[in-house]
């Protein structure tokens, strides 16, 4: 998908020349299967859309244990640098699952963006609020669900990622084992 078309598709952005002059200042940026779109401590400015592919979020910890925090499957918005960042460096890495297109923009280049467009801004802002829903939506379902239950709310919120992403990042996602995740699939299967 173009970012234009992504751009009309908000509420927000419904004046086209706004959409136009906006997406005017988003660089486009192609990432081939397994390469990095940010790092765990790196610097970090940049807010990004995913045209196109798949991406996955992880955090490592000391010991180099990953866990997966986010997935996305284009077109969507990755999780604003707000969110993913402090400091200017990255609290994450974004790796690309297969061959992806994105757009991208200076997270100061946007702000001023949302200081001179209201329909920008009300386009940002409500971003931000569906991504801070997912992660507590996330949170929720790691402290309230079962094992089980967890791999059917996983379902229901993400249909079709157990084909796309590796099952290793799901069960991370899900904050449970590889194997625990198999047996999940497995008895899920049989009912």
């Amino acid at each position: 998908m173009d970012l234009r078309t992504f751009l009309m598709q908000s509420s927000d952005l419904p004046d086209m020349a706004c959409s136009d002059d906006f997406s005017s200042a988003w660089k486009r940026q192609r990432l081939i299967k397994g390469a990095h779109l940010t790092r765990q401590e790196q610097s970090a400015t940049d807010e990004f859309i995913l045209l196109e592919g798949c991406l996955a979020s992880s955090i490592c910890d000391q010991d180099g244990k990953e866990i997966c925090v986010s997935f996305y499957v284009g077109p969507c918005v990755v999780t604003p640098n707000i969110a993913r960042t402090r400091n200017g460096l990255s609290l994450v890495s974004i790796v690309a699952m297969t061959d992806s297109a994105l757009a991208r923009i200076d997270s100061e280049v946007l702000s001023n963006w949302m200081i001179l467009a209201e329909p920008v801004r009300n386009w940002a802002n409500g971003i931000l609020r569906e991504a801070l829903s997912r992660k507590v939506d996330r949170e929720w379902c790691l402290a309230a669900l079962s094992g089980a239950e967890r791999l059917t709310w996983f379902r229901r919120a993400y249909p079709g990622y157990e084909d796309i992403f590796p099952h290793r990042l799901i069960a991370s996602y899900l904050g449970v084992t590889p194997v625990t995740m198999s047996r999940l699939r497995t008895s899920n299967k049989i009912r």
